[in-house]
């Protein structure tokens, strides 16, 4: 479904950056065109930039089995939930840096793991009222034999567990409601409608 509108419907009058730490708080002064025809009234709107990341979903077709990992996420601590959470494989782009070398790179610093195919499932923005955050998901397959220990970069503060799950127990889990971050349930539900067509891919090109 196409919308009518584009980028040229957008006026940007101004930009300020008004926090600058591990992350960038940006406030922007916009206009953007009505359904009417009209132009809005200027609006003010703080924007997170938070980046552009790539996210993997680990699997191992030879032994049904899906290669997660678990970490601390500091935007849960304080909240109701538990803010451990289990994951699929992510990382931020570096500058002109391409899609599956991100993806090769994040899933050997997270897990060990060398990809052997790479599959894209889609992109999406991940809160896009308020954050400019895009995640480019993609399938990997791996050996889940060799996944197992503690893995991330110290110097990041990272301390990741690698966890193994049977592809009947993920789905399980994820058709009860135990996933709770978006790339990760996403990246799921496309797997369980794709699991056919991802395993032909992956056995006609594996080297396993």
């Amino acid at each position: 479904m196409n919308s009518k509108f584009d980028g040229s419907d957008v006026k940007i009058l101004k930009k300020k950056v008004v926090y600058q730490g591990h992350f960038q708080l940006e406030q922007w002064k916009v206009k953007f065109r009505l359904f009417n025809g009209n132009w809005s009234a200027t609006q003010t709107r703080e924007i997170f930039e938070r980046g552009e990341a790539v996210g993997i979903l680990l699997v191992d077709i030879h032994r049904d089995q899906l290669v997660l990992i678990e970490q601390f996420r500091v935007g849960i601590a304080g909240k109701t939930g538990n803010p451990w959470l289990i994951e699929i494989v992510a990382g931020v782009i570096d500058k002109n840096e391409p899609l599956e070398q991100v993806a090769r790179r994040e899933t050997k610093e997270e897990t060990g793991l060398e990809i052997n195919n790479l599959y894209p499932i889609c992109d999406y923005w991940v809160s896009p009222g308020a954050s400019s955050e895009r995640v480019y998901l993609f399938c990997g397959q791996v050996d889940a034999q060799c996944a197992k220990g503690i893995h991330g970069l110290t110097d990041e503060g990272e301390d990741i567990r690698v966890c193994v799950l049977n592809l009947n127990v993920a789905y399980h889990l994820l058709n009860q409601g135990k996933f709770n971050n978006s790339s990760t349930i996403i990246a799921l539900q496309w797997l369980q409608h794709n699991e056919q067509k991802m395993r032909k891919a992956f056995l006609k090109n594996s080297n396993l």
